[in-house]
């Protein structure tokens, strides 16, 4: 049996819930971002308490882009420095550093930055464009900036280090890429040839279990749908609608996995977090005393669930379990390793559809594979639906 004991919470303050969480990987910091918001706040949740730090206030937004219209209402992109108590902001042509001190005064770059993540090994900043193209590969202590190969929404650390994980997203398919930190400051991912295919685009950035045993990822844009992959085969072990009707609008950055493993929890519309077992698909409801909808969760460094509420509160909780973790029957280390000896690495110009190896969690493709496809049904996924369609018109041609 599992409680949920509340720790510590916010007084409310609903001009802007906090819509996203990030939390650093090894200190107890949480920073907190809105869509609509230039105001990124900052909490230390150590020791069962939340005390607000100073926020990093980017002031009154610019004149927006016309062309850039999906990120015109988007939440600051900001990224944890590894191991040190660092935040990255970016706004638009700016970089702005955050330390328990207070935040720095922003830094001009040369393009515009939605997305931003450090190596795990906290030597590069990686950060992505608006748009399709290079990203970059930003060495943290000069600023020297390098290109890089295009990867859009978030990036994920594999527990060991030896890995990451990232999208690239397509209106027909998104491919979850896999692949190796740089080798020194300022150096860009080296993608990998074994991939996950995902259906349509819209998603979140994927998020690896504590063990690494387990990928989620939270989409799309059309369906709020939550798939679990188990790592290192790659293996579909869960694919949910969370509302089958669309009716209900669930919270996007509402994932948090637990400590123990194959437990993942879950923040609801109904202010309830759902504790769910991915490998026995066995869930739990523990309602919250108010119907105020979750807007955000994560798990902080001590295993602690920060759940955002829509009436702007903070809620610390401790997950109390009768069941102690078990522990995985291999290290982060090795899992990774064997990913790693399964697959190479491609070329840095390398096109993705003629040399990427992917499977959707059951099936595997490749492009001489899926050149044979002229069949396929309402049901599969649209990138096989449009695949089939291409080549039934180019057998047609004859």
């Amino acid at each position: 049996m599992t409680e949920l004991a509340v720790l510590a919470r916010t007084p409310a303050d609903d001009d802007h819930p906090v819509e996203q969480l990030t939390a650093h990987p090894r200190l107890p910091l949480v920073a907190g971002t809105a869509a609509g918001s230039r105001l990124v706040r900052v909490w230390d949740c150590g020791g069962g308490r939340l005390r607000e730090l100073s926020p990093v206030d980017l002031g009154p937004a610019g004149e927006p882009d016309p062309a850039d219209w999906w990120h015109r209402d988007a939440p600051p992109a900001v990224a944890w420095h590894p191991r040190d108590p660092l935040l990255v902001v970016a706004d638009g042509a700016t970089l702005t550093r955050w330390t328990p001190d207070g935040p720095s005064a922003p830094e001009p770059t040369a393009a515009a930055h939605h997305y931003l993540a450090f190596s795990p090994d906290g030597r590069t900043l990686w950060a992505a464009p608006s748009g399709e193209g290079a990203s970059a590969a930003v060495d943290p202590a000069t600023g020297a900036s390098a290109p890089a190969p295009y990867w859009d929404t978030g990036v994920a650390a594999h527990p060991s280090g030896e890995l990451v994980t990232t999208l690239v997203s397509d209106q027909g398919a998104t491919f979850c890429l896999f692949a190796r930190p740089g080798d020194g400051p300022g150096t860009a991912m080296r993608t990998l040839r074994q991939a996950l295919i995902l259906d349509v685009d819209g998603y979140g950035t994927p998020l690896f279990s504590a063990d690494g045993r387990h990928l989620a990822v939270r989409g799309n844009a059309y369906v709020e749908s939550l798939d679990i992959f188990a790592f290192p085969s790659l293996r579909k072990v869960l694919s949910t609608a969370l509302a089958e009707d669309g009716a209900v609008e669930w919270p996007r950055d509402n994932l948090a996995w637990d400590a123990r493993p194959g437990v993942i929890w879950i923040g609801t519309p109904t202010g309830a977090l759902i504790e769910l077992d991915v490998e026995a698909q066995e869930a739990v409801e523990h309602a919250a005393p108010d119907d105020v909808p979750v807007s955000a969760l994560v798990a902080t460094a001590a295993g602690e669930l920060l759940a955002a509420r829509e009436n702007g509160e903070l809620v610390l909780l401790a997950v109390r379990s009768e069941a102690p973790a078990a522990a995985s029957a291999q290290a982060p280390d090795d899992d990774a390793a064997a990913f790693l000896a399964a697959t190479e690495a491609l070329p840095p110009d390398a096109d993705l559809e003629e040399h990427l190896v992917f499977t959707d969690g059951t099936d595997s493709w490749d492009t001489e594979a899926l050149e044979t496809v002229t069949e396929a049904s309402p049901a599969d996924p649209t990138w096989l639906q449009i695949q089939a369609s291409i080549n039934r018109a180019r057998a047609q041609r004859g």
